[in-house]
């Protein structure tokens, strides 16, 4: 039972480095649809570049450089040249899949260096908790970090009430002299570097190794539970978790014949869930029960940012 607990928790791992990542960034009022293409193209790089310096730290530092130049054009073309980020980012996800394609074929089948497994002196002697949460590797506990700190910033201090501001109302924001387009491209950038650690916790831990496609479909899985968890950093960490639940469960019902297919249709539930949940959000009888119940509302789902993928300009 440890055991099983322990492993969802590493399986979840890139997934709470994306949907931090991707959370920040859509509270900022801004839509990274790259995901997927930056996760693959991240990837690819991290284990390159551990594969050719024998660094992992540069493996990992590598991933995050590709993917915050990602997020940096995107938030290039939205704030500066005024194009839809939807449309961007579905055109950035296709470039970087074929380019972590075209730039990995010498990796493929490679031997390369993994993160090293780090396990936490007394900690990990905790009865069940040990095993699950002080076992493993940076890579795992930095996600974390990454949700302990994501949730702390956005929610108790004043930075984190500007990052709610510019992604609700950027005009009053700007009002208040708070710098709309600069913190968008500041948490448009620092989203894509989670994102870009996402995709090296892939290839050097969780998918050790290189080939293509390695991450195909986690970017839109992320952007999905990012939905499901109504733009909020604990309740996105349960849908990874889930995920990573989901996972572990399937690889289980493999070799059971009579389960074969059940174990293929768990992987895609989460895209399940995140329509169940947009249903839920704009529906109007929901709507009425949140007005007068508004606790309840918030704990089953919330509404996107208000100023999401809308352009600010300053007139």
């Amino acid at each position: 039972m440890e055991a099983t607990f322990a492993t969802i928790v590493a399986a979840a791992a890139p997934l709470i480095y994306a949907t931090m990542g991707e959370t920040i960034t859509e509270k900022a009022g801004m839509i990274n649809l790259s995901l997927d293409g930056s996760i693959l193209l991240s990837a690819m790089t991290g284990f390159a570049t551990t594969y050719v310096t024998g660094s992992v730290m540069l493996g990992f530092a590598a991933a995050m450089v590709v993917s915050m130049v990602i997020a940096a054009l995107i938030a290039f073309a939205s704030i500066e040249l005024k194009l839809n980020q939807i449309a961007v980012g579905f055109v950035l996800t296709l470039f970087a899949a074929e380019l972590s394609s075209f730039l990995g074929r010498s990796y493929v089948g490679v031997r390369g260096t993994a993160v090293p497994h780090l396990r936490i002196p007394w900690l990990s002697e905790i009865p069940f908790l040990g095993k699950v949460l002080f076992d493993h590797n940076l890579s795992v506990y930095g996600s974390f970090v990454a949700l302990i700190l994501a949730y702390v910033f956005i929610f108790r201090t004043k930075r984190g009430l500007e990052l709610q501001g510019i992604g609700e109302r950027p005009e009053a924001a700007f009002a208040r002299g708070v710098p709309v387009n600069r913190l968008r491209y500041l948490y448009t950038i620092l989203g894509g570097a989670l994102v870009g650690l996402a995709g090296a916790a892939f290839s050097l831990d969780v998918k050790f190794g290189w080939r293509e496609n390695l991450t195909l479909n986690f970017g839109w899985i992320a952007l999905a539970i990012v939905i499901f968890g109504g733009w909020h950093p604990v309740r996105a960490a349960f849908g990874c978790y889930l995920f990573g639940a989901l996972q572990v469960v399937a690889l289980k019902l493999q070799p059971v014949p009579a389960l074969q297919s059940f174990s293929q249709i768990l992987p895609i539930l989460p895209f399940v869930l995140m329509i169940f949940t947009l249903v839920i959000v704009y529906l109007e009888s929901f709507r009425r029960f949140g007005e007068r119940h508004p606790r309840w509302r918030r704990l089953f789902a919330s509404d996107p940012p208000a100023g999401i993928g809308r352009v600010f300009a300053r007139e």
